[in-house]
């Protein structure tokens, strides 16, 4: 099977990747990328899945051939028991990422898209300020929280930040949460993330 992914944004190759993956048993997908970043974000979707794969430049393209279920397939690698630790939290102070709104608007996308191709979730995710709309009123992305939500993560909007917003009735994924939640990530999680 051959997935061409050329002019594809991060993270849509390796979303494209883990589909193709997800309707096959055993065999070989080749993921068509045409610049390197793209192609190495694929491979190493890959390895996190334990699956062996190859790439190859061709011309003004690359190509990375992925096997699955078949006997040259990389064995999983065996991690270290980890310490004993607390989850992650992330907290999203705003609805976009950087000063440039535009932009700002898909790289929040891309992140949340990359989360969930990739299943390396945190364990709570805060939305408080303007990123409130993200849960409310920003449809693509609640499509996209709904799946991350549906893994496992615990998903809260600010309480009072609804309220500014008169966002209250609007909240589509998650549940209501308060500041408490931020200070019982200081205290509670291993470690926290403040995006905005």
């Amino acid at each position: 099977m051959v997935v061409d992914a050329r002019g594809q944004g991060c993270p849509k190759p390796v979303m494209m990747a883990a589909e193709a993956l997800s309707k096959i048993t055993k065999g070989s997908i080749d993921i068509i990328v045409d610049n390197e970043a793209a192609a190495e974000n694929v491979a190493m979707f890959t390895k996190m899945k334990s699956f062996h794969s190859e790439t190859v430049r061709e011309g003004n393209d690359w190509r990375v051939r992925i096997m699955k279920g078949s006997t040259c397939a990389a064995p999983q690698i065996q991690n270290e028991p980890e310490e004993a630790g607390k989850p992650l939290l992330v907290i999203i102070g705003t609805d976009t990422m950087g000063k440039d709104e535009s932009l700002g608007k898909i790289l929040m996308k891309g992140y949340f898209e990359t989360m969930r191709a990739y299943k390396e979730v945190p364990h709570t995710i805060f939305f408080l300020n303007a990123g409130v709309r993200l849960t409310t009123v920003d449809e693509e992305i609640v499509a996209i929280l709904k799946d991350i939500e549906a893994i496992g993560v615990k998903i809260y909007s600010c309480g009072t930040c609804l309220k500014h917003y008169d966002l209250e009735k609007a909240l589509q994924v998650g549940y209501r949460g308060t500041t408490n939640h931020i200070i019982e990530g200081i205290k509670d999680f291993e470690k926290t993330v403040w995006i905005g």
